[in-house]
C-alpha cells in the first residue's frame, strides 16, 4: 500500500527519532535505514521541503529532526513524501457521477480510515513501544539499540 518512498521516509525518521540531539550524515542514514544511497537525497530532499528534518552542512553536519519524535506521525512523514491518494471525483471522468459511486466511495473510505490510523500515531510511540522488536535493530545488535531507543 505505501510508495518505495514512503516506507524510506518512515525508516529515516524512524532512525533520526532515536537520538534526536545529533545530526547523522546521509551515509551513516543509507547504511542504518538500508534505503539506497543514489534514492536517499530524494527522501531526504522531501522531507526537508516538508519541514520535518533539517540539513546542517560541513564538518558535524548532516540530518536531524526538527520536531520533537511525540509530534510527528506516520502521517506526517507519508505526507511529506508521497500522500496517500484520497477519491475525491469520479476516477473513470464520468460526468454523471456527480458524487462517487459505490465502489469508489467504499475505497476512498478505507483510505480515509488508513489516514486516520496513521494519524494516530506519532514516532515516539513506535519507539517507547513495548515490542522486543525494536525499529531499524537487527537482533545482533539488540543491546546497542536499545540504549539508543528513544530516551533510554
Amino acid at each position: 500500500m505505501l510508495s518505495k518512498t514512503a516506507e524510506y521516509a518512515l525508516r529515516i525518521i524512524a532512525c533520526l527519532s532515536r537520538e534526536t540531539a545529533l545530526a547523522e550524515r546521509a551515509d551513516t542514514l543509507a547504511d542504518q535505514t538500508k534505503v539506497p544511497r543514489r534514492y536517499l537525497n530524494k527522501v531526504l530532499k522531501g522531507l526537508v521541503e516538508a519541514g520535518l528534518i533539517a540539513s546542517r552542512p560541513g564538518p558535524g553536519g548532516g540530518y536531524s529532526l526538527v520536531k520533537s519524535p511525540s509530534a510527528v506521525s506516520i502521517l506526517d512523514v507519508v505526507n511529506a513524501v508521497d500522500p496517500v491518494e484520497r477519491i475525491r471525483h469520479c476516477p473513470l471522468g464520468l460526468t454523471s457521477h456527480t458524487q462517487l459511486c459505490p465502489l469508489h466511495k467504499e475505497l476512498d473510505k478505507a483510505y480515509a480510515a488508513t489516514e486516520a490510523s496513521f494519524a494516530s500515531v506519532t514516532m515516539e510511540q513506535l519507539l517507547k513501544s513495548d515490542s522486543t522488536v525494536i525499529p531499524l535493530c537487527d537482533g545482533a545488535t539488540h543491546n546497542q539499540c536499545t540504549a539508543v531507543k528513544l530516551g533510554t
